[in-house]
Protein backbone atom coordinates (compact mmCIF):
# COMPACT_ATOMS: atom_id res chain seq x y z
CA UNK A 1 0.00 0.00 0.00
CA UNK A 2 1.80 3.26 -0.93
CA UNK A 3 1.14 6.58 0.75
CA UNK A 4 -0.45 9.82 -0.76
CA UNK A 5 1.75 11.88 -2.74
CA UNK A 6 3.85 9.30 -3.83
CA UNK A 7 4.94 5.41 -4.78
CA UNK A 8 7.15 3.33 -3.82
CA UNK A 9 10.38 4.77 -1.94
CA UNK A 10 9.50 8.25 -1.79
CA UNK A 11 6.38 7.74 0.52
CA UNK A 12 7.97 5.15 3.09
CA UNK A 13 8.76 8.40 5.40
CA UNK A 14 4.50 9.42 5.22
CA UNK A 15 3.85 5.66 6.55
CA UNK A 16 3.32 5.15 10.69
CA UNK A 17 5.15 2.79 12.48
CA UNK A 18 2.67 0.01 11.33
CA UNK A 19 2.24 0.62 7.72
CA UNK A 20 -0.77 2.97 7.69
CA UNK A 21 -0.17 6.24 6.28
CA UNK A 22 -0.44 9.26 7.68
CA UNK A 23 -4.03 11.78 7.53
CA UNK A 24 -3.37 14.43 4.82
CA UNK A 25 -2.62 17.12 6.67
CA UNK A 26 0.46 15.25 7.87
CA UNK A 27 1.08 13.93 4.53
CA UNK A 28 1.75 17.41 3.54
CA UNK A 29 4.41 18.29 5.00
CA UNK A 30 5.03 20.95 7.67
CA UNK A 31 2.62 23.88 7.23
CA UNK A 32 3.90 27.25 5.27
CA UNK A 33 6.70 29.29 7.84
CA UNK A 34 3.95 31.56 9.25
CA UNK A 35 5.74 34.27 11.02
CA UNK A 36 3.96 35.08 14.60
CA UNK A 37 3.29 38.76 14.92
CA UNK A 38 5.96 40.30 17.48
CA UNK A 39 4.11 40.57 20.80
CA UNK A 40 2.66 43.68 21.39
CA UNK A 41 3.82 46.09 23.75
CA UNK A 42 0.48 47.18 26.16
CA UNK A 43 -1.18 49.91 24.27
CA UNK A 44 -2.00 52.91 26.38
CA UNK A 45 -5.65 53.26 26.94
CA UNK A 46 -7.53 56.21 25.52
CA UNK A 47 -8.74 57.60 28.81
CA UNK A 48 -11.37 59.91 27.36
CA UNK A 49 -13.31 56.55 25.77
CA UNK A 50 -12.63 53.73 28.31
CA UNK A 51 -13.87 53.40 31.76
CA UNK A 52 -11.81 53.38 34.71
CA UNK A 53 -11.30 50.18 36.92
CA UNK A 54 -11.36 50.42 40.66
CA UNK A 55 -7.91 49.36 42.18
CA UNK A 56 -8.22 48.96 45.72
CA UNK A 57 -4.61 50.27 46.83
CA UNK A 58 -3.74 48.46 51.05
CA UNK A 59 -0.76 50.67 52.70
CA UNK A 60 1.43 49.55 55.20
CA UNK A 61 4.51 51.43 56.50
CA UNK A 62 7.60 49.30 57.16
CA UNK A 63 6.58 46.18 54.88
CA UNK A 64 3.85 44.48 53.07
CA UNK A 65 0.78 42.82 54.19
CA UNK A 66 1.11 39.06 54.49
CA UNK A 67 -1.23 36.48 52.89
CA UNK A 68 -3.13 36.35 56.19
CA UNK A 69 -4.33 39.46 55.93
CA UNK A 70 -6.42 38.78 52.74
CA UNK A 71 -7.12 35.76 54.33
CA UNK A 72 -11.05 36.61 54.76
CA UNK A 73 -13.49 38.40 51.89
CA UNK A 74 -14.86 41.60 53.77
CA UNK A 75 -11.85 41.56 56.44
CA UNK A 76 -8.97 43.19 54.04
CA UNK A 77 -6.72 45.52 56.19
CA UNK A 78 -8.48 48.85 57.08
CA UNK A 79 -5.53 51.43 55.69
CA UNK A 80 -7.54 50.73 51.94
CA UNK A 81 -7.70 53.52 49.37
CA UNK A 82 -10.10 53.20 46.56
CA UNK A 83 -8.65 54.33 43.31
CA UNK A 84 -9.81 54.58 39.77
CA UNK A 85 -7.75 53.97 37.26
CA UNK A 86 -7.19 52.33 34.23
CA UNK A 87 -5.01 49.31 33.29
CA UNK A 88 -1.98 51.88 31.34
CA UNK A 89 -1.48 53.43 34.89
CA UNK A 90 2.31 53.90 35.83
CA UNK A 91 3.75 52.69 39.22
CA UNK A 92 5.09 56.56 39.03
CA UNK A 93 1.29 57.64 38.40
CA UNK A 94 0.47 55.26 41.96
CA UNK A 95 3.19 56.59 43.70
CA UNK A 96 2.40 59.99 43.24
CA UNK A 97 -1.62 58.83 44.04
CA UNK A 98 -0.01 57.38 47.31
CA UNK A 99 1.52 60.19 48.40
CA UNK A 100 -1.54 62.32 48.45
CA UNK A 101 -2.77 59.93 50.85
CA UNK A 102 -0.16 58.39 53.03
CA UNK A 103 2.32 61.17 54.62
CA UNK A 104 4.74 58.48 55.26
CA UNK A 105 5.31 58.06 51.69
CA UNK A 106 6.07 61.79 51.05
CA UNK A 107 9.24 61.49 52.72
CA UNK A 108 12.20 62.66 50.43
CA UNK A 109 13.97 58.61 51.07
CA UNK A 110 10.64 56.98 51.39
CA UNK A 111 10.98 53.58 49.21
CA UNK A 112 7.63 52.07 47.62
CA UNK A 113 7.25 48.78 47.10
CA UNK A 114 4.28 47.30 45.03
CA UNK A 115 2.80 43.99 45.47
CA UNK A 116 -0.56 42.36 43.45
CA UNK A 117 -2.37 40.42 45.97
CA UNK A 118 -4.73 37.82 43.93
CA UNK A 119 -6.14 34.45 44.50
CA UNK A 120 -4.13 31.34 43.89
CA UNK A 121 -6.43 28.16 42.30
CA UNK A 122 -7.11 26.92 45.57
CA UNK A 123 -8.76 30.20 46.74
CA UNK A 124 -5.71 31.72 48.99
CA UNK A 125 -4.34 35.31 48.40
CA UNK A 126 -1.04 35.70 47.79
CA UNK A 127 1.32 38.38 47.83
CA UNK A 128 3.47 38.70 44.99
CA UNK A 129 5.93 41.85 44.48
CA UNK A 130 6.15 43.51 41.64
CA UNK A 131 8.88 46.94 41.63
CA UNK A 132 9.35 49.33 43.84
CA UNK A 133 9.37 53.21 42.95
CA UNK A 134 11.35 56.26 45.31
CA UNK A 135 8.92 58.96 46.32
CA UNK A 136 11.01 61.47 44.80
CA UNK A 137 13.58 59.57 42.21
CA UNK A 138 16.60 61.89 40.65
CA UNK A 139 19.14 61.36 38.53
CA UNK A 140 21.52 60.05 41.18
CA UNK A 141 18.58 57.78 42.83
CA UNK A 142 16.71 56.96 39.46
CA UNK A 143 13.80 54.25 39.61
CA UNK A 144 11.38 52.28 37.43
CA UNK A 145 8.66 54.46 38.35
CA UNK A 146 7.28 53.83 34.24
CA UNK A 147 5.89 50.23 34.04
CA UNK A 148 2.43 50.00 33.55
CA UNK A 149 0.02 47.59 35.34
CA UNK A 150 -1.04 45.85 32.22
CA UNK A 151 2.61 44.97 31.85
CA UNK A 152 3.06 43.68 35.07
CA UNK A 153 0.10 41.08 34.55
CA UNK A 154 -2.28 43.01 36.87
CA UNK A 155 -5.71 41.53 36.14
CA UNK A 156 -8.92 43.11 37.34
CA UNK A 157 -10.24 42.38 40.50
CA UNK A 158 -6.67 42.18 42.10
CA UNK A 159 -5.61 44.20 44.87
CA UNK A 160 -2.24 46.43 45.15
CA UNK A 161 -0.46 46.47 48.19
CA UNK A 162 2.45 49.47 49.08
CA UNK A 163 5.13 48.56 51.72
CA UNK A 164 5.88 52.21 52.49
CA UNK A 165 9.99 51.66 53.58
Amino acid sequence: MAARGGGGGGGEGLRRGGGRPLPPSAARGPPPNHTKPPLSRFEPVDREKTCPLLLRVFTKVGGHHSQADFAVRGKEPKDEVQIYTWMDATRRELTDLVKEVAPEARRRDALLSFAFVYPTKTGHFTVKEVGKTLSYPNARRPDDGSKALGTLSFEIGDYLDVAIL
